[in-house]
């Protein structure tokens, strides 16, 4: 099973009332909350490790899992409140404003993370809840509690605007890049992770320097290209669809590569650490065309597996 440790929220999508008014409408959200989602959705065994409100939101997320099959049991519920993200849309590009005190996701302690099944094989981390304390650095230990014995894929999606401590967020990132065996970055997130005046590649080469057997660098409509510690690089353009907005793109791609690699029986440490280009190749296409179907629609909605 692969384990998404991370939010889970609710995003607030943008909408009209019946008398033109501007509205919001509630959806299930969260970077890391998607990506279990499409996992499920693809067929893939897949689990979600959160902080869950026992609120009328928290209980939409819980169903919003059991529905794309998506196994609960881990999930810590408390009656703490549910986080929301307010989604403005500007040209089906999406920005967020967080309402995140005191909420279920990031009260989240060390002590909370609870001993995982042997059938857990992975990993995954990523979003604003490694920004978020204290429950980023519950994430952080259970990372570090479980990295040698578990693959783990990490994508910091940052958002800037909600690091706190710049000084602590980074080096809590160095310590979690250096226990991943893939870390996803976009060339936003790189050039913040990274503020050197270096080249994409080069800064590429110091994430890998830093431990992990893959790192994959997305750039939008410039596609992804997979960087492998042995030094092959693999290059995917990007698939051309028309784009409603891009909620959940990148979320959707990482499930979509972590799928095709736990089909293929490479999401393994050891695996990972001698992957083939030709398999990593064949991941980021795959990541690609599960990306594709959810920028197509509105919102956060990933594709089932039929649908490819």
């Amino acid at each position: 099973m692969i384990l998404c440790c991370g939010e889970a929220l609710i995003d607030m999508l943008p909408a009209r009332t019946t008398d033109g008014a501007d509205a919001f409408v509630p959806h299930p959200g969260g970077a890391v909350f998607n990506t279990a989602i499409a996992l499920g959705r693809l067929g893939v065994r897949a689990g979600m490790l959160t902080g869950l409100s026992t609120d009328m939101f928290g209980t939409r997320l819980r169903a919003a899992l059991d529905a794309s099959h998506v196994d609960a049991s881990l999930v810590v519920t408390s009656d703490r409140p549910s986080t929301l993200a307010f989604v403005q849309l500007t040209d089906g590009h999406a920005a967020y404003s967080f309402f995140d005190e005191n909420s279920a996701g990031r009260m989240l302690t060390p002590e909370d993370m609870p001993r995982l099944p042997d059938e857990v094989s992975a990993l995954y981390f990523g979003g604003i809840s490694l920004a978020t304390e204290p429950g980023a650095e519950a994430y952080a230990a259970l990372l570090e509690r479980e990295a040698a014995a578990r693959a783990v894929m990490l994508d910091p999606n940052i958002r800037p605007g909600f690091v706190r401590d710049i000084d602590r967020y980074r080096a809590r990132l160095d310590r979690m890049i250096g226990l991943a065996d893939i870390v996803k970055v976009s060339d936003e997130d790189l050039n913040w992770i990274l503020p050197q005046p270096l080249s994409l590649h080069e800064k590429v080469e110091v994430l890998l320097d830093r431990g992990p057997a893959l790192v994959i660098l997305t750039r939008g409509s410039a596609g992804a290209t997979g960087y492998l510690s042995g030094g092959a690089e693999v290059h995917v353009p990007a698939r051309r669809v028309p784009v409603v907005d891009t909620v959940g793109a990148g979320d959707t791609f990482n499930a979509g590569v972590l799928a095709r690699l736990s089909d293929l029986g490479l999401l393994r440490k050891d695996r990972l650490a001698a992957l083939p280009p030709e398999a990593l190749r064949e991941a980021l296409i795959h990541g690609g065309r599960v990306a594709a179907v959810t920028v197509s629609r509105a919102g956060a909605n990933p594709p089932w597996a039929e649908e490819l």
